[in-house]
């Protein structure tokens, strides 16, 4: 997500958390076969953070319900190209100054049409800081964002000046500076319409939201399962092949694994370490593998004691003293791939770092960390939920970090998301936390300024850096895209002397479902395709 002047909390790095916060399994309203009607598909997910509010779910247990539930202008094919959704079209002539025009004849679910209105006063609604919403900040390119989303105090007006209404089916959006990559954005969840009925009790809607997407809500039975149907009127190209979803909570992937090979769930997009080894013996080719753009790092606390003021060659040091490619193959069974940068390789502009911090390096890991001082107290922390399949690995990190160099490290395990996630927006984390990120869009941009921009709502580290922060409002302003993620690409050299993070490796979905179902596929982001599995 892109970094914004307010801390408010993620989007993705919640999206790569592997397990349920909530508790669930067989049983109850949708713990078993039984309760799911015919054609419907049950996956595994977990209880959304937020009501069900595209401007508030930025969390992957959130965001898939919102994905069914909600269409947006644009969408990304499975390489990351764009493709229109409910646009016509979105153009611009200046990079400044975008016309969209809507295709006729959406309807949101409660039968009401979908026009530019519906965007442009959705927009308002969403970034005006009365609201609180939680994706307040993706809007803050368009002109006059300040007035509604102020720093301090009251709002000043209820409408940015950069929305107009032009007829039923095309607004204008001027933005405040040129964005070569605004069109890239506006495929994220948070720039969706919403109807008139939203407006008479938004507290009541996300309970139980009207979209305009391929699914429409039925149930939120809480901590248990939400449940959406197949809309047959609906007009978008991703049209479901099913009767439905059930999102079903598990407390533990393990639970959701063994009910998988049981036939008593139909998917699950994430294995844990104790299944990996057996998923291919278990499932077949219904075990599933597949690279997606999102990247797995450790990533250092700023105001912690083990690195405040720390000199960047220590955090080289200890980056070279992880023995990647050993951890990558064994603890994860060759299912993750050794980063080669701050970028994974599905995003446009990726690039393999010309450097040796990135590889297992004893001798010079030791040599770093003395000539930057070393690290105080000779200790450090890794934090991470341990709901989410982490323990093992970040074992393995400490324990080849500890051999290499000497330094103790240690894991420090919190029950579960939620309270890893609150530690770090508290200013809380010992040293270093687990931080995992998954595309917004298909730039190398998203992976680097929402990060590491000073103030970035999703720098949980605090990571500050003048030249780092000269050479990212360089690329928000190029010319063009391609200037853009050039700048981007010099920007990420530059981060690799200043080490904001450790990058680890890139992901890939590890996927098991049942006999039940077919046509499984998954997205750039890693998410699977929700309407194009088939139910046999």
């Amino acid at each position: 997500m892109r970094g914004a002047k307010t801390m408010k909390w993620s989007a993705l790095a919640a999206a790569v958390a592997l397990a349920a916060t909530a508790c669930g399994g067989s049983g109850g309203d949708g713990g078993s076969a039984a309760g799911k009607p015919a054609g419907y598909v049950s996956i595994f997910n977990g209880e959304p953070q937020h009501p069900l509010l595209p401007s508030n779910t930025n969390e992957k247990f959130g965001g898939y319900v919102i994905d069914a539930l909600f269409t947006g202008l644009v969408g990304y094919d499975a390489k990351g190209g764009l493709t229109d959704m409910n646009a016509e079209s979105v153009d611009s002539k200046d990079n400044k100054t975008w016309t969209v025009k809507l295709k006729k004849g959406w309807k949101f679910h409660d039968g009401t049409d979908v026009t530019a209105e519906s965007y442009v006063k959705a927009w308002n609604w969403m970034a005006n800081v009365k609201n609180k919403q939680a994706n307040s900040y993706w809007f803050d390119d368009i002109k006059g964002y300040q007035d509604v989303h102020p720093e301090k105090g009251e709002p000043k007006k209820d409408e940015m000046e950069g929305l107009k209404v032009v007829d039923d089916h095309t607004f204008t959006i001027e933005l405040s500076k040129p964005v070569p990559y605004f069109e890239y954005k506006l495929g994220y969840k948070t720039f969706t319409p919403l109807p008139e009925s939203f407006y008479k009790d938004p507290k009541g809607f996300g309970q139980k939201p009207v979209g305009n997407g391929p699914y429409k809500f039925q149930k939120w039975t809480h901590n248990k399962l939400i449940q959406v149907k197949a809309v047959s009127s609906y007009k978008g190209p991703n049209k479901a092949k099913n009767k439905g979803i059930q999102f079903k909570n598990y407390s533990k992937l393990e639970s959701a694994y063994q009910d998988a090979l049981s036939g008593n769930l139909d998917m699950v997009d994430g294995v844990g370490p104790k299944d990996l080894p057996k998923r291919k013996a278990d499932f077949g080719d219904r075990a599933l593998d597949v690279p997606y753009a999102g990247t797995q790092s450790i990533v250092p606390a700023f105001y912690s004691k083990p690195f405040k003021d720390v000199d960047p060659k220590v955090i080289q040091g200890l980056s070279m003293a992880i023995d990647r490619e050993t951890i990558t193959k064994t603890v994860l069974q060759g299912t993750r791939i050794p980063s080669k940068g701050f970028t994974p390789p599905q995003v446009k502009g990726y690039q393999k770092l010309d450097t040796d911090v990135l590889s297992y390096n004893p001798k010079k890991a030791k040599q770093y960390i003395k000539e930057g001082g070393g690290v105080p107290g000779n200790k450090i922390w890794i934090q991470y939920n341990a709901d989410g399949g982490h323990k093992e690995w970040v074992t393995a990190v400490c324990n080849s970090i500890k051999k290499a160099t000497g330094v103790t490290c240690v894991g420090d395990s919190k029950p579960d998301f939620q309270t890893d996630l609150e530690g770090r927006q508290a200013n809380k984390v010992k040293g270093m936390y687990r931080g995992g990120w998954l595309a917004d869009y298909p730039l190398n941009i998203n992976f680097m300024q929402d990060l590491y921009k000073t103030g970035a709502s999703t720098n949980y580290g605090r990571f500050s850096d003048k030249k780092v922060d000269e050479l990212f409002d360089k690329g928000d302003h190029a010319e063009s895209l391609d200037e853009s993620i050039k700048d981007y690409q010099a920007a990420e050299k530059e981060l690799l002397k200043k080490m904001p993070a450790i990058p680890l490796w890139d992901y890939a979905a590890n996927i098991v479902h049942s006999e039940n179902i077919d046509d499984v596929k998954v997205g750039f982001d890693g998410n699977v395709l929700l309407t194009d599995i088939t139910v046999k």
